[in-house]
């Protein structure tokens, strides 16, 4: 009987830990790289978000548009952020994608762990000091995520869609949707 109990407490604490995380099965579509919005980001420039800023792509990353909005007494309150760009590194075995807007004071976005064709989304909190990532814990309503392969090497290239929708609190929604590439390192 106790071992019984035993395995399954550890059980539990398992899929606890796994729904905790919010571990999902990714998408592969190999035509991504042929869409539309990922060849419009080749023709502009990347973003510079702050003057010492040093800018490792010559084009543009990511095509992401987060809607935030907050609840304030009864007025819902709304920002729309159309600045991000996106990294990947690849460290062992997962493949980390930081979808970010950090400007050298704060920063509004996202960090994509993938590995074993899964992946979970950690929301980077902005009130961080300079060169910091925190992170900030969100309850998940929606999310999709899918990549253009599901075997990932540096200075491969890797193209994207998130559609991520989450509640920070009982008061701030975020909504995160939009395209992404960039070259793993």
């Amino acid at each position: 009987m106790r071992l019984f109990l035993f395995f399954t407490c550890i059980s539990l604490v398992l899929l606890s830990c796994q729904k905790n995380q919010n571990f999902e099965k990714f998408t592969v579509n190999k035509d991504l790289p042929h869409y539309d919005t990922i060849q419009l980001l080749t023709k502009y420039p990347e973003l510079k978000l702050y003057n010492s800023e040093i800018v490792e792509s010559r084009t543009r990353t990511a095509c992401i548009v987060q809607k935030a909005f907050y609840y304030e007494g009864l007025l819902k309150r709304s920002f729309l952020f159309e600045d991000y760009k996106c990294k990947a590194q690849y460290q062992k075995d997962t493949l980390n994608i930081l979808l970010n807007n950090y400007n050298g004071y704060f920063g509004n976005g996202v960090l994509v762990k993938v590995f074993d064709n899964r992946f979970y989304i950690k929301d980077i909190d902005p009130k961080t000091l300079k060169g910091e990532l925190k992170f900030i814990k969100s309850k998940i309503s929606e999310q999709k995520f899918v990549l253009n392969t599901n075997i990932f090497k540096k200075n491969d290239s890797i193209y994207g869609f998130v559609d991520y929708k989450c509640s920070i609190d009982s008061l701030v929604y975020k909504n995160f949707r939009g395209y992404f590439r960039t070259k793993i390192q």
